[in-house]
């Protein structure tokens, strides 16, 4: 997919955000649509099915983690890359977020130049494709369709959480440590907080089952047949 096939939808009230983000995003080719507060980018989400959105946490009559939620149960944009993008750097917004369901998390002020970078790094996972399908028990994981079937019933996953379920869940008993989850499931280049992996494996739990992942202290995790 060349760059000017990509939507990206830019969601910040900041006007200088827009003007300079969406400036050097147009000048990779990528198509930039914007919009200023949650409510506008939940419309414009669902009229433009975009790729990617860019979504600020802190907004006027809707905010991020509201938008994210609400396209979120969409299903035209199950597969849509978010990632929010905001001043606020405390854990509880980054828990707050991947709640809702945001692939990642980057912090402001940033250099427009290195968010395009981390732009491009996050639509090469999004394109990569991966065709086959992995059985374990009575889960099936089709990474072609991004498709979990769990006792005969289809669940939908964020991609993030698929993700870190089908990698989980390739090697059953092996231990994955956390800088190689974080780099096969975030990759370097995606500046993510150190509760990532934990609120993702949480997440799973709630709809997978508890017993399903096991916590390997001061270690990482494991996915368990």
């Amino acid at each position: 997919m060349n760059t000017k096939d990509i939507k990206i939808l830019l969601v910040d009230d900041e006007p200088d955000i827009l003007e300079i983000v969406g400036y050097n995003l147009s000048s990779e080719g990528y198509q930039v649509i914007t919009a200023e507060n949650g409510v506008e980018a939940v419309k414009k989400a669902k009229k433009e099915l975009p790729q990617l959105i860019i979504l600020d946490v802190m907004m006027p009559e809707m905010d991020g983690i509201e938008a994210c939620e609400i396209i979120r149960k969409n299903p035209e944009l199950k597969d849509v890359v978010i990632t929010f993008l905001t001043a606020r750097g405390e854990d509880y917004s980054q828990v707050a977020g991947f709640d809702a369901g945001a692939d990642d998390y980057i912090t402001k002020p940033i250099k427009p130049k290195v968010l395009v970078s981390k732009v491009k790094a996050l639509l090469r996972r999004f394109k990569e494709d991966v065709k086959d399908t992995v059985k374990v028990g009575n889960l099936i994981i089709n990474r072609d369709e991004y498709k979990i079937i769990l006792e005969g019933e289809e669940i939908i996953l964020p991609r993030k959480e698929f993700e870190l379920l089908s990698l989980l869940a390739s090697k059953p008993g092996k231990v994955f440590k956390r800088d190689e989850i974080l780099d096969k499931v975030w990759g370097n280049e995606v500046v993510v907080g150190g509760r990532t992996i934990d609120v993702h494996i949480r997440k799973l739990r709630e709809k997978i089952g508890d017993k399903s992942f096991k916590t390997v202290k001061g270690v990482g995790y494991k996915f368990v047949d």
